[in-house]
């Protein structure tokens, strides 16, 4: 693996009053650039995540990064997509044309506005990372598909609502001190935990305050190889990043196993040569509470149906043994498709150079990331280190 990250930018997350698809993926885009210390001249290829599914009327997006600087005409430009893991698949298409020595010096962006497209739309447009044959009819969308997924984990495990509301108590405190958060609110373990009139039942077990939000929002990194990085201001490089695709109906899997998860954690781990005792934190896939629960499971910190163990003992609390989500994760975040994957790369680059503010995991030297699109059926996992 020879890619390293020498910059970045991020938007905030959230309802952005008056913002465009097109002023998200420039802004971030000459962010990213000026960070890196580098001019739109110096980029060989660009590579949008852009998830769309019907948010937006404007399709055909790669070409809208072009809008950020006249000198980026004629540079080729692909726009990616994998569901959730949208973002994610746009950095390792930069990776790969890296690594290919195809190019020297890659622009990754993602983005997404979704808040300005009508609830019933939104939920439909989401329900299209489902298996529609099986799973277009699930009351209540996406969120239904993880309802049924708590429902199940539930009848073979146990009611495990104690661990959701931990799970999703720790995100939002954690997305406290994150200033590019949605949602910048300590709500406490109680009011996760209780139904009210503000948290309401919204598929199966799962609360208001298990799903994560729907957000705008934008990211982006630079990309080039070790040796250009390494004279460069800053360069975190990727000990691993691996894809696992699954089989998108849930009918052909145990859909409790996220098996696709399992073996992109196992993948990237041996590719790293580390374990996760040597890890730092993980900024890992919660788009529902139970996501992060089973995702414990499948990384491999927890055996299966004792994951809420550790969302219980305050293991993968910001100062546990291993922090999971000090960013706030898509639960206090925000959740805008395309961006998410890259934005969680920016997050944990920044970790890794002491830049993460008041989100930041003291001595992090080690990375984790794990992004997922639909139920566990697009599967990436990340390992970032610092070298310079």
């Amino acid at each position: 693996m020879t890619a390293c990250i020498v910059g970045w930018a991020h938007s905030r997350f959230g309802k952005l009053e008056g913002e465009t698809l097109e002023g998200l993926i420039t802004k971030v885009a000459l962010e990213a650039l000026d960070h890196a210390g580098i001019g739109p001249d110096d980029v060989d290829e660009i590579v949008l995540g852009h998830f769309n599914a019907g948010f937006s009327p404007q399709d055909f997006t790669a070409s809208l990064v072009l809008q950020a600087d006249d000198r980026l005409r004629f540079k080729p430009a692909t726009r990616v997509e994998n569901a959730c893991a949208t973002g994610s698949a746009a950095v390792r298409q930069g990776i790969r044309a890296i690594d290919a020595n195809a190019a020297r010096i890659v622009l990754v962006v993602g983005a997404e506005q979704m808040t300005t497209t009508p609830g019933p739309e939104i939920g439909k447009n989401l329900l299209k990372a489902s298996y529609l044959p099986e799973e277009g009819d699930t009351p209540a969308g996406f969120a239904g598909v993880f309802g049924k997924i708590a429902q199940a984990y539930f009848q073979r495990y146990g009611d495990q609502s104690d661990a959701l509301a931990m799970i999703a108590a720790k995100n939002h405190r954690n997305g406290v001190d994150n200033p590019y958060a949605q949602m910048r609110k300590d709500f406490g373990y109680e009011f996760c935990r209780q139904e009210s009139e503000k948290n309401p039942f919204v598929a199966g077990p799962l609360k208001r305050t298990d799903c994560s939000l729907v957000s705008d929002g934008a990211a982006a990194l630079v990309l080039t190889d070790t040796a250009t990085a390494l004279r460069m201001r800053r360069a975190v490089t990727f000990r691993a990043n691996e894809h696992v695709q699954d089989f998108m109906p849930m009918s052909k899997r145990d859909i409790l196993a996220f098996e696709g998860c399992e073996r992109a954690w196992g993948q990237a781990l041996k590719k790293a040569g580390v374990t996760l005792d040597d890890l730092s934190f993980v900024e890992t896939h919660d788009c529902f509470t139970i996501a992060e629960l089973i995702e414990y499971e499948a990384m491999g910190l927890a055996k299966p149906g004792e994951g809420a163990k550790l969302a219980l003992d305050g293991t993968t609390a910001k100062d546990g043994r291993l922090p999971v989500n000090p960013s706030g994760g898509l639960k206090a975040k925000g959740h805008p498709i395309g961006a998410t994957g890259v934005s969680m790369h920016v997050l944990t680059a920044m970790q890794l150079t002491g830049e993460a503010g008041g989100i930041q995991v003291p001595g992090a030297k080690l990375g984790g990331i794990f992004n997922m699109g639909g139920a566990a059926v697009a599967n990436y996992v990340s390992i970032l280190d610092r070298i310079r």
